[in-house]
Order: C-alpha cells, then structure tokens, then sequence
C-alpha cells in the first residue's frame, strides 16, 4: 500500500495502459480519479472505488474543471499521470492531413501541457506531488509514417526535462515513460492503417499482437514506483519500462540527480546505443 490515501489523476485511464494504472494504484492504496474522453469506456469501468470525469484534455475548460472536481471532491491531488493520447493520422507527411497532424500536436503535447499546469498551482502550496507522462515510439529515434506522434512524444520528453527543472525546489518530481510495445488501440491502429503504416511497423504490431508484446502492469508497476516516495528526487527523466532496470533507480538516485542519462542528448559523431552503467 505504498500509495495509501494518496489522490491520483490519471488520464485515458478507461483503457489500455491507463487502466492497468488505474488497477495498480487501488491495489497501493490511492485514492483514483479516472478522466478519459470515451464515455463508453469510462461506463465500462465497473470498479466501485474509483471517481470518473469524462475529460478531453485537449480543451482548457475541460482540463480545469477535472482539477477543480478533484480538489472539491477528495481535497488535493498528490499524482497525476497523463496517459491520454492518440496516434493518428499515420502516413507520410506528404499524404496526411494537417488538420489531423495538428490534432494530434494539440491532444499530445498540448494535453499533457494542459494538465500539468493546471495541477501545478495545488502542488506548489503543498511542496509536493508526483507528475508521470508519457513519451513513446519515435521519440528518441525516427519514426518512417508516424510525424505527428513522434514528435509530439519527442517534445513531452523535453518538456518533462524542462518544467521538471522549474518546480525541483518545491519538492516536485516529473517524470517521462517509455512504456515500449504494448498491444493496445494504438497497435490496432497500426495493423488497420496496413501498408500506411510502413512495412516496419506493421510487421511489428503483428508480430506484438502475436506475442503478446509488453506487460500492460510492466507499465504500471513503473508507475506505481515514481509515484512513490520510493522514487523521491528522481526527476526530468526519460525511463523505458523495458529497457532500464528502474526497480534498482533508488539505490543510485545521488548518481542519477545531475547524470545526463535518462535525458535527451547529444551524441557527436556516433549513431550508438549507449550503454547505461550508472544503473
């Protein structure tokens, strides 16, 4: 219960990822407000110990209220988590629409933004809270038919670095996810789009619907930990749930505190992987 009474925002929290988040802080003890802009989805979530808020975090009125009903109805919010988002449009820049590559800039970036700013203010009076967004495929590398998600996911990572920064004094930790390649609607998406998606991707999310892919809980287990005090002054980083041995992140926090690891970076001269030994 390392969570207890703690009150949690998560947003797109009625399906995929976001509800295996929503599981996994009742299961720690948190107190949940589940947003999401699916009402027949947020219908379907059955569990009698959650608070659901039909929310599109793309619209600032939406957003606000979502904050202001959490403070009235359960006092404060000590977490959020944004894990709302979409992918489309999928294709090449050339053949998309810009209304879509556009909306998907304002439901990504803009949402993400949207709600951090707006739980902010409630954070900064306590001195305290927990913020967990989400990056994605493309971030760090590029992403053939998918402009408009990488880069959104791309510019929530650098925001995460940044605001990370402004409010560290106020004992306020933001973190990044890379959740990596859970079967979800976005994978869905992929194999419908077909040959749009690229030969790349779309063999991948078969191979993904095939296999099984990541753990859904992999994720939230992540979750779980930087929503702790067990994750306490790590901040502004950019964690994999698959690729970097987190479970190990608090032994090392001193380390990790002013490393460039976890963060966006330039590598001169070498295309590599690198190879995290401050883990």
């Amino acid at each position: 219960m390392i969570l207890k009474n703690k009150v949690a925002v998560i947003t797109g929290g009625a399906g995929g990822i976001g509800k295996a988040i929503v599981s996994a802080f009742i299961r720690e003890g948190a107190k949940v407000i589940v947003a999401d802009i699916n009402n027949s989805e947020l219908k379907n979530l059955k569990n009698n110990k959650i608070i659901k808020i039909r929310t599109d975090i793309a619209k600032i009125k939406d957003v606000k209220n979502l904050v202001k009903k959490t403070i009235k109805i359960l006092g404060t919010v000590d977490i959020l988590v944004n894990a709302a988002g979409i992918q489309q449009p999928i294709g090449s820049l050339a053949e998309t629409q810009a209304e879509d590559w556009l909306k998907n800039i304002t439901t990504n970036i803009g949402g993400t933004m949207l709600c951090c700013k707006f739980v902010l203010p409630e954070m900064i009076s306590k001195r305290k809270g927990k913020i967990i967004n989400f990056s994605g495929g493309g971030a760090t590398f590029p992403r053939v038919n998918f402009s408009a998600y990488a880069s959104s996911k791309a510019a929530i990572v650098r925001f995460t670095e940044t605001v990370a920064e402004e409010v560290k004094e106020f004992g306020i930790d933001i973190n990044a996810i890379s959740p990596g390649s859970v079967y979800t609607n976005m994978l869905k998406e992929i194999i419908r789009a077909g040959e749009k998606a690229g030969k790349h991707d779309l063999e991948g999310a078969i191979k993904i619907k095939k296999d099984g892919g990541t753990s859904a809980e992999l994720v939230a287990d992540l979750s779980v930990f930087l929503a702790s005090d067990a994750s306490n002054g790590i901040t502004g980083k950019l964690i994999s749930a698959v690729w970097d041995n987190w479970r190990k992140f608090n032994k090392n926090i001193s380390k990790m505190k002013n490393s460039s690891l976890f963060t966006l970076r330039r590598v001169d001269g070498l295309k590599i992987i690198e190879l995290k030994t401050a883990q």
